[in-house]
């Protein structure tokens, strides 16, 4: 900044120069004023776009007859879509979201071109500014499917989309708890902030509060509460249950204490209280007891994936946990389908499934699919021991003990013990396991159980994305271990499995379609069961198809389809015809009809119509959703021919602050997961620590690589929570995110290991640095004049060097990031003796002071004399 003065004022000394330069800015000035009457005139001002999952960004908008004009390179840049736009400023091209689906946005010849199709724009429907192109708000949402509105008076745009935007799917794989690139390799940071152990914490608490009112029934009331604490070193978790209608169960409530150290590697894992372990014998209730293993609580490199496709209840949210850890989340479609691609990581891959409806419901009884593929690499070995207690009413005791071994890069073989006091006369019941790779695309699972089942599974994955998957499983005939209800004299004797998922991708359309064949067969019966499910994305709409099929006797099949399709209306809303079909009696058995709709960003209203074409009846639900910065309220009713029923939800957490003594508030369920406390704030003494006086800071710019940051304004911290716990993540801090460039971040990366029900407080310092400025003179027999390049070197006041910095043509030199503290500077005598120059000049020494805005040093002067009139070129 002060070369600029200087320069611009030793500029303007120049009679001869000072005339040329007011000659030319006369005709710049001259050329743009005439340029400007040519153009018409607009009114640009600037707005906040609002993306509907997204966020928000400031962008100019063009104003002209009270119509609204977006930029169209701003609007595409800010969503990810690959956009470039010509030297002329006449044409904007590239792809939306797939490399086929190309567009052009010409000005010239005022049309848009996009998958083929030409659409004929007006000339006002398009403005060409000195910046860029602007496009009429209306055509985001006709030819991309990105609606837009424009609220004038809180100067706003509001954008809604149901397209997988690229922003989006970014997002969404920052949000993972630990995505899998993570496991790609370690990332290099400036500061690593380790775990520790304390030995008590107060951590968090989740809380949900139900209500249920219906005609001729008394109000349910159900309170779910969720507490976590640091014990020991180990997360400690108690969930309690209770219902106002029923009594309150032990087997209802849920406790554990979990200690986990990843880095020993004999023993990582402890767990008392509830455990989570897959059995061999069909169990229905928890198991309490102890648990102890050397498996890793977190994930290992990925060679592959593993898909997993289901259904639950139309529009619910699925959650995806992997050895306990958060990997994925989905939203089911309108006929309750979804689908993950699993990771296939090293060791166990235990896999669970949350449900969450939209109005507050949560599925408490977790599904769990265990992957048949477990490998290791080779020569190591991963174990757990079990052991405990069923809450059955028998209080059946269980123990059971695994390990596994990576024999080879392709195979891993396994072997274990379980027993069960009230199962199979309680004996031990002895299992082998191996997977095998058979090739790049061909995998086998296989385990056998002494005196109970022989089962196995083949998976072959096509280069297209289409899988075929093989189970078959052969249990013993008189066996009472796994059983296929309460009566074990009817259990399975044979099961076969045949799943086909077919993914297509082509331009007009996107679908994914799983066909199961299972056939079950049973000592009185065999039950056979088809299931074909097609969900597709064609243009705008989303179809769904699903069809089922099931009979013991072929004369008797039950045989429907479920067709679904979700389009946009005007306003932003979502709607949803359904209609079922039953094919054994050759009609429609039930219609729905389905409205949705955000409120704002943080409000949900739906509302849905369903007609019983065989009994008569008419069904009406209407409900509401809204999400406050400390809770989420929902509120759903129903109104059947004889009866209504309301329910109404409210949940949230609190997250204790160890170090202000205070809770934080969130709306999201945080027991057993963790995060941290960004405190950033100026170091003006520059020893790292925050000492009295120093002020916060509120400004800094920070990604973290999963959970959610939040900026608290009253005392300028950031809370980054829903972390998992035991996982490690990335802070990275952008160096130049502030108004002041005297202000800079001096570790901007930052690795950090989170603990269970613990925010762990990271202090940032922002280092106030000064800055040095001056020129280097050489006296000659032409007289006294700056001389360029010539290196000067700045050392500390310990004779240490700090840093070199190189003159302009003109002598002047300046230097930026001394921290408080006392320097001095001098030319480089090395140079100066190839140069034959000499210094007049000693060590010119100097001090910069501790402030806020950062010491300026702009008196250095440094003299050269030689011989030597070559001045550097």
């Amino acid at each position: 900044m002060l070369f600029f003065k200087k320069y611009i004022k030793s500029f303007a000394q120049q009679p001869l120069i000072k005339c040329c330069f007011l000659l030319v800015i006369s005709f710049i000035f001259i050329s743009n004023n005439s340029y400007s009457q040519k153009e018409e005139l607009y009114d640009e001002i600037a707005v906040i776009l609002n993306v509907d999952r997204v966020g928000t960004i400031e962008i100019p908008i063009v104003i002209d007859k009270q119509i609204a004009y977006l930029p169209v390179k701003e609007v595409f840049d800010f969503l990810k879509i690959k956009n470039t736009l010509s030297l002329q400023l006449e044409q904007i091209e590239g792809f939306f979201i797939n490399p086929q689906s190309r567009f052009i946005i010409d000005k010239y010849k005022n049309q848009i071109i996009y998958q083929d199709k030409v659409y004929v724009l007006k000339p006002n429907d398009i403005i060409k500014t000195e910046t860029g192109i602007y496009l009429k708000l209306d055509y985001f949402g006709k030819v991309f499917g990105l609606d837009c509105s424009f609220n004038f008076r809180n100067l706003s745009v509001i954008m809604t989309t149901k397209i997988e935007l690229p922003t989006i799917k970014e997002m969404q794989q920052e949000i993972l708890r630990q995505n899998i690139s993570k496991l790609q390799g370690e990332k290099k940071v400036d500061t690593v902030i380790k775990r520790t152990f304390p030995k008590f914490q107060v951590g968090m608490a989740d809380w949900a509060l139900f209500s249920s009112q219906s005609q001729g029934y008394p109000t349910n009331v159900r309170l779910n509460l969720a507490l976590g604490a640091v014990v020991l070193g180990g997360e400690a978790n108690a969930y309690l249950n209770i219902n106002s209608t029923l009594p309150v169960k032990a087997e209802e409530q849920f406790y554990r204490w979990r200690f986990v150290n990843n880095d020993f590697t004999p023993l990582r894992q402890i767990t008392l209280g509830t455990i989570f372990t897959p059995t061999i014998a069909t169990t229905y209730a928890p198991i309490t007891g102890i648990q102890v293993s050397n498996s890793p609580s977190n994930f290992r490199r990925s060679f592959g994936t593993y898909t997993i496709s289901d259904k639950t209840e139309p529009g619910w949210t699925v959650e995806l946990y992997m050895n306990n850890v958060l990997v994925n989340y989905t939203k089911a479609d309108a006929s309750g389908f979804f689908t993950f691609d699993v990771p296939l990581v090293y060791g166990n891959s235990e896999v669970k499934l949350k449900h969450y409806g939209p109005w507050g419901e949560v599925r408490t009884n977790e599904k769990q699919i265990l992957i048949p593929f477990n490998f290791l690499p080779t020569n190591q070995y991963e174990y757990t021991f079990t052991s405990g207690v069923i809450q059955d009413d028998d209080q059946t005791k269980i123990t059971r003990a695994t390990i596994n071994y990576g024999l080879t890069r392709r195979v891993t073989i396994g072997a274990g013990v379980e027993m069960l006091s009230t199962v199979n006369g309680g004996k031990p019941m002895p299992f082998f396991n191996t997977s095998i790779r058979l090739g790049s695309n061909l995998l086998f699972s296989g385990e056998h159980v002494s005196g109970i089942i022989s089962r196995g599974i083949f998976t072959y994955n096509l280069p297209s994305n289409i899988r075929f998957e093989a189970n078959y499983a052969k249990y013993e005939k008189n066996q009472t271990a796994i059983r296929s209800g309460k009566n074990s004299s009817n259990n399975y004797l044979e099961e076969r499995k045949f799943i086909a998922i077919v993914p297509i991708r082509t331009k007009l359309f996107t679908s994914f379609t799983r066909l199961t064949l299972n056939q079950l067969v049973l000592p009185s019966t065999t039950f056979n069961t088809a299931e074909l499910m097609i969900s597709s994305i064609i243009s705008n709409l989303s179809v769904n198809l699903a069809t089922n099929l099931s009979y013991t006797d072929p004369s008797q099949k039950i045989f429907t389809s479920n067709l679904s399709v979700t389009t946009r209306l005007p306003k932003g809303i979502r709607f949803t015809p359904l209609i079922q079909y039953d094919y054994s009696q050759n009609n429609f058995l039930r219609i729905r009809s389905e409205f949705e709709k955000n409120i704002t960003t943080k409000g949900f209203l739906n509302f849905t119509f369903e007609r019983d074409l065989v009994k008569k009846e008419n069904f009406f639900s209407l409900g509401f959703r809204y999400n406050f910065s400390f809770a989420q309220f929902s509120f759903f009713g129903r109104k059947t021919r004889d009866n209504v029923t309301l329910t109404e939800a409210l949940n949230g957490s609190l997250l204790y602050n160890q170090d202000s003594k205070k809770f934080i508030t969130s709306n999201q369920n945080n027991v057993g997961r963790g995060g941290f406390i960004i405190q950033p704030f100026l170091d003006i003494n520059a020893n790292g620590k925050k000492d009295i006086g120093e002020p916060k800071v509120n400004s800094l710019g920070i990604k973290v690589n999963a959970g959610r940051t939040v900026l608290n304004v009253k005392d300028s911290n950031y809370n980054v929570v829903g972390l998992e716990a035991y996982n490690t993540y990335f802070i990275d801090i952008e160096k130049d995110a502030f108004d002041n460039i005297a202000w800079k971040v001096k570790n901007p990366s930052i690795k950090v290991i989170v603990e269970p029900n613990h925010l762990k407080v990271i202090e940032v310092p922002i280092l106030v640095m000064g800055e040095v400025s001056g020129k280097v003179n050489l006296q000659n027999n032409q007289g006294n004049k700056g001389v360029g390049r010539i290196i000067v070197n700045i050392f500390n006041s310990n004779g240490e060097f700090v840093n070199r910095v190189l003159t302009e043509a003109d002598g002047y030199f300046s230097y930026l990031g001394l921290t408080p503290g006392s320097y001095y500077i001098e030319s480089d005598e090395k140079q100066l003796q190839k140069l034959k120059f000499k210094s007049t000049t000693s060590k010119i020494k100097f001090q910069i002071r501790p402030t806020k805005d950062g010491e300026i040093i702009d008196n250095i002067n440094i003299q050269l004399i030689g011989s030597n009139t070559t001045i550097l070129e």
